[in-house]
């Protein structure tokens, strides 16, 4: 390690709302941190297209332009941006190393904001039709599937959304869940019930993806028969889930059982003393933009105490 390497007095790894927040605090509060947004910036809401429970926005907005302001935001008051991937992190001792491929990043303070990804089924078949017919993206794929009948898997929140949003472009939306009611709130569960082109498949789940250059249909399993089933559709979104991108943060933070970093109570502090987490990587419950901005906020602040009380 060179010697006069700097040693930047934040680091943000990640982007999207609670990682842009961060940003937009910590460099108003003159820490020129320095972001690494990841290879997709912005997050879950680059593939969000109405969000219409973010405050200030009372005819809704659109997720990337949401991302697109708080960005610009953020490099208003100087932060430092560079749309990489952090490869791997040593948290062992201040400063603390993180690289990009081979490049090394020192930082006294660390926030992680990386999000959750969305979760696939896992059957090979699926894997075969990625990108053909297989999407966990309405928004991104929606307008492919003009006039066509399509399913989504799952029953919360999300699958309501994505069900809901593809009516604009499919015939027809199946909505195959497990149980025999939505877990999703009760609001969107019966927009979706009330939406006369969208109908629900209960007790089930898929357990094949059937095609041949392209999806053709699902084989569905009803679970309290055991009956299978052919459903003919083109197309098949999930939504049943996410998965915390922490990786490349194996036994240097303390996670909880399914990936997510454990932070300690009404604060960001995380197992390791001047990291801190905010947003998707660190919340499964609530997973909304504006709790994720908030937390943003709290592991700036975090982070800039933490700094003084270091005497940086």
């Amino acid at each position: 390690m060179a010697a006069e390497q700097k040693i930047e007095k934040v680091i943000i790894i990640g982007s999207g709302p609670a990682g842009y927040t961060a940003a937009i605090y910590t460099s108003r509060a003159l820490l020129q941190p320095l972001m690494f947004e990841g290879e997709e910036a912005g997050g879950q809401l680059m593939i969000t297209s109405d969000v219409e429970n973010f405050p200030g926005f009372s005819g809704g907005v659109t997720g990337p332009a949401l991302m697109d302001e708080m960005r610009k935001q953020a490099e208003k008051f100087g932060t430092r941006m560079v749309r990489k991937l952090v490869t791997k992190v040593d948290m062992s001792s201040r400063p603390f190393k993180v690289w990009v491929g081979n490049d090394l990043h020192l930082a006294q303070t660390i926030i992680i904001s990386t999000g959750a990804s969305a979760k696939y089924l896992g059957l090979p078949s699926e894997k075969s039709y990625y990108n053909k017919g297989v999407s966990a993206c309405a928004t991104c794929d929606g307008a492919f599937f003009k006039n066509m009948e399509v399913a989504v898997v799952g029953g919360g929140d999300t699958a309501m959304e994505e069900a809901n949003f593809l009516t604009r472009f499919a015939s027809k939306v199946y909505i195959i869940h497990r149980r025999d009611s939505f877990r999703a709130s009760k609001v969107m569960a019966n927009r979706a019930l009330n939406n006369p082109k969208i109908v629900p498949v209960w007790d089930s789940e898929v357990v094949e993806v059937k095609g041949d250059q392209f999806v053709t249909g699902l084989s569905i399993k009803n679970i309290k028969t055991g009956a299978v089933s052919d459903l003919p559709v083109q197309g098949m979104f999930l939504a049943i889930g996410h998965k915390p991108n922490t990786d490349f943060l194996a036994g240097q933070i303390d996670l909880d059982e399914t990936g997510y970093i454990k932070t300690k109570p009404h604060s960001t502090y995380t197992s390791v003393d001047g990291v801190f987490a905010a947003g998707d990587v660190q919340d499964h419950v609530y997973r909304q933009a504006i709790s994720a901005a908030g937390s943003g906020c709290m592991a700036a602040i975090d982070a800039e105490r933490w700094l003084e009380n270091i005497g940086q």
